[in-house]
This record gives C-alpha cells, structure tokens and sequence, in this order.
C-alpha cells in the first residue's frame, strides 16, 4: 500500500463515498501523501456515475489539526497544484461533500471543511484558524470563505486571536448544518448523504453549481446565468422521469441523462 493510499482510506458503498483522513497519531494533520489521496479520491468522484456524494471524515476521534508543521518545516506542503489543500479548497467536485467532524478543525483542517458543501459536526468538534499563534495565516481559503459563511466581525476575530469556537457557537454562526453526540458525525453525515443521493443527479450538480457561482453574478447577468444552467434539466430524461414517478406514485429511476 502506497503512502497516499495509507494516509487516506476509501470506501464506496450504495452510491456514496467515504473520504477517511487516516493520520490519527498525528491527529490527521495533513501532509503531501494525503493530499495526493484525497485528490485521486474526488477525481474517482466526478468521473464514476455510481457515486453520487462523497463524505470526508477522519479517524481517532478527531477530524484534522490542520497542517502537518513537521513536514512544512522540511519543505513539504500538503497542496495539490491548482486544487489547492488536500486537493480540495481551490477547486470542489462538481458533486457534493459532505464534512463529518468529530474533535478538532482546525487551521487547515477548518479550511477543508468550509470547502465542502454541508458540515454535519459531533458536539465535542473545535473549529477555528489558529495560524497567527504560530507565525502563519489561514492562506488555504480561511481569511477569505469565513467571512463569506459567518458574521464578517467573527472571522476577524477567529484569524486575529487564533481561539477556536465550539460546535454549539459555529450552529449559531451558521457554520455548520446539525451537530450530533460525539462519535455519531459520520453516520449522521451518510443519512444525510442518502437523502442527497435519492434525489436527480443532474439537478443536484446544477443547483450546486449555481449556489456556488451566483454569488459573483451581478443583478443585471444572473437570471441569464442561471437559465444558461437550469434549463437543460428542465428537458432532461430525469425530469419527465421525476414527474412521471410522482405521478404514478413511485420511487424515480434516474438516469443521470
């Protein structure tokens, strides 16, 4: 087994993937090799028509404590060219990822959750960028996402004093989406993924699509933007699928197509 595919574990089954970053002794801080496997394991993602929704999570109880400092001392980043940490906070899937996080978030680790699309959280989770307590700065996406999905004044203060929030604050903030008891994220996490998964393929990517990217529309584009996007759903086979299953009362058969 290589060193990418130690450092992170793969799992696919009815439809979702399961992303574990698999570094516990060192509370999964992230290093090149698990970069490089999570990238490989989104690529799998957007390219296999089986998989619908991917999960990332981590193993020992603990999500990811961010970089591994070790390594960056050494010379070695955990990035991925053009994709950004772990492969992930440059460039996100076209299909959607879920954050099951249990114990700490932190630093690089907060940035990767903030990436993904919904955050399910274990109610022991810690979230925040403690990079300027070590000299650094949250360069991974964390100065620039937080002040998009929290209160502007509360990432300022998360980047300027590097002390993390607890779960029940970050439900506040609207950081994350639900919290559990410790030690029921993932599980949580792939009820929730099931859900997503039962629903057309192509709307889910496209609504997706269109949450992310409308943000930069203007008032004057954004109808002409989203129409540009929406409409091959409307004449797409799922759609007749989908109406034709409501009306006969059934589970809809998707196609993708």
């Amino acid at each position: 087994m290589s060193e990418a595919e130690q450092a992170v574990l793969v799992d696919v089954n009815e439809g979702i993937m399961t992303i574990t970053l698999n570094r516990p002794k060192a509370k999964n801080a992230a290093n090149k090799a698990m970069a490089d496997g999570v990238a490989a394991a989104l690529d799998e993602l957007d390219s296999n028509d089986e998989i619908l929704v991917a999960i990332i999570t981590g193993s020992g109880g603990t999500f990811c404590a961010g970089m591994d400092l070790k390594a960056f001392v050494s010379g070695e980043l955990p990035i991925v060219e053009g994709r950004g940490l772990l492969g992930l906070t440059e460039r996100s899937p076209r299909k959607p990822i879920i954050a099951a996080v249990e114990g700490y978030a932190l630093a690089g680790g907060l940035e990767v959750a903030i990436s993904c699309d919904l955050i399910v959280s274990a109610d022991n989770a810690q979230y925040g960028i403690p990079e300027a307590k070590r000299g650094l700065a949250a360069a991974a996406g964390g100065l620039m996402k937080l002040p998009q999905q929290i209160p502007p004044r509360l990432a300022m203060e998360l980047a300027l004093t590097g002390d993390p929030i607890d779960a029940a604050r970050a439900l506040e903030c609207g950081l994350i989406n639900r919290i559990v008891p410790a030690g029921e994220a993932l599980q949580a996490a792939r009820e929730l993924a099931a859900t997503i998964s039962a629903n057309g393929p192509l709307a889910v990517a496209v609504s997706k699509q269109v949450i992310q990217e409308s943000a930069d529309w203007s008032q004057q584009e954004m109808w002409q933007k989203q129409q540009e996007l929406v409409m091959p759903i409307f004449s797409s086979a799922d759609a007749i699928e989908g109406a034709t299953a409501f009306a006969e009362k059934r589970k809809p058969q998707w196609t993708g197509k």
